[in-house]
């Protein structure tokens, strides 16, 4: 789909430095944008899985320590 948006010149000249003369701009931005998504994809399920961890960390606590309980001391 055919877009517009603005972009400051550093960043513009930044990109063209990239970008090779047989490249192409919207295929870099393209790209970068996909990178940047998967990034904060990754970053929430890193966070929700946070969430989770700290939830139950009383509970996972008091099962490790049920478990270590039965450990032969050497």
């Amino acid at each position: 789909m055919k877009t517009s948006i603005t972009l400051s010149k550093e960043l513009l000249k930044e990109i063209d430095r990239i970008v090779t003369k047989s490249g192409n701009r919207s295929v870099f931005i393209e790209e970068a944008v996909k990178a940047y998504l998967k990034g904060k994809k990754r970053q929430l399920r890193g966070l929700r899985d946070m969430e989770i961890i700290n939830q139950s960390s009383g509970d996972l606590n008091k099962e490790s320590e049920d478990i270590l309980s039965y450990q032969v001391k050497v």
